[in-house]
C-alpha cells in the first residue's frame, strides 16, 4: 500500500503540527457555521416559518418560491434588528478600533472585552423575546440540563446566562411563537378548504380538484383584506424591541 501521508508537509506530522492542523480545521468549520449561528440570534427564523406556513395555507407553493420567502424574511429581519446591530457595532467593534493598546496581551484582553460588549445587545434582545413570549421555562429546561452535567451554579439574572443556555432557549421560543402565529394564519384558510370540499362533494363534482376552486377564493379573500400588510404588521408587532 502506498504511503498516503507522502503529500502532507513534514511540519504537519509532529505532535505540534497535528495540534495546529486540528485548530485550523476547527477554525474553518466555525467560520462556515457563523452565518447560521448569527441568524439564530435574530428573529429571521420566526419570519421564515410564518411566511412558509402562509405559502402552504394559500396552496400555491409554486407561485411563492423559496427565494421570495427567504428574501422577505431577511428584509423584515434587517428592519427589526438594525438598531440592535448598530448598538453591538458601536459598543464592540467601533470602541475596540478607537482604543490603543500598549502590548499584545492588552490587545487580546481588549478584543475579548469587545466581543463581550458586542454580544450584550444580542443577548438583551434574546432575553426580551423570551420574556415577551412568556417562555422563560425554556431557560429553566436548559439550565437543569446544564446543572445535571455539573457545569456550575445557575446565574441569577437572565443577562448573565451563557450563550450555551440562552441561544437554544431563544431558538426554542422562536419556534413556539412562529407556530402559534402560523396557526392563526392557517385556520381561516382551512375553513375555506373545508367549505369548498363540502360544496364540491354535495354538487357531485368530487372529480374536480378542490385546489382549482379554493385557490382563487383564498387569493380573493387575502387580497381583499390586504393580507400581506396584515401579515407583515403581525410579524413586526410580535417582536419586542
Amino acid at each position: 500500500m502506498s504511503d498516503w501521508t507522502g503529500w502532507i508537509p513534514a511540519s504537519w506530522l509532529g505532535p505540534a503540527g497535528v495540534g495546529s492542523s486540528v485548530q485550523v480545521m476547527l477554525a474553518f468549520s466555525i467560520i462556515g457555521l457563523l452565518p447560521s449561528i448569527f441568524l439564530l440570534t435574530t428573529c429571521w427564523m420566526r419570519f421564515a416559518i410564518v411566511l412558509g406556513l402562509l405559502r402552504q395555507a394559500l396552496g400555491g407553493s409554486q407561485y411563492l418560491p423559496n427565494q421570495v420567502i427567504t428574501g422577505l424574511g431577511l428584509m423584515l429581519t434587517i428592519a427589526v434588528m438594525a438598531p440592535v446591530w448598530e448598538t453591538a457595532y458601536h459598543d464592540g467593534i467601533e470602541t475596540y478600533q478607537r482604543t490603543s493598546y500598549p502590548d499584545l496581551d492588552a490587545q487580546r484582553a481588549g478584543l475579548r472585552d469587545a466581543v463581550q460588549r458586542g454580544m450584550d445587545p444580542l443577548k438583551r434582545f434574546m432575553v426580551q423575546q423570551l420574556q415577551a413570549a412568556g417562555n422563560e421555562r425554556n431557560v429553566s429546561l436548559f439550565l437543569r440540563s446544564r446543572d445535571s452535567q455539573g457545569q456550575g451554579a445557575a446565574p441569577q439574572y437572565f443577562e448573565d446566562l451563557p450563550l450555551s443556555v440562552l441561544l437554544p432557549a431563544f431558538v426554542l421560543s422562536e419556534l413556539q411563537v412562529a407556530f402559534l402565529i402560523g396557526l392563526q394564519i392557517l385556520l381561516p384558510f382551512l375553513v375555506i378548504d373545508l367549505v369548498v370540499s363540502s360544496l364540491l362533494t354535495g354538487m357531485g363534482l368530487s372529480t374536480l380538484p378542490p385546489l382549482w376552486v379554493s385557490l382563487p377564493l383564498k387569493l380573493l379573500v387575502f387580497v381583499s383584506i390586504d393580507g400581506w400588510a396584515l401579515t407583515v404588521r403581525m410579524l413586526l408587532q410580535s417582536v419586542s424591541v
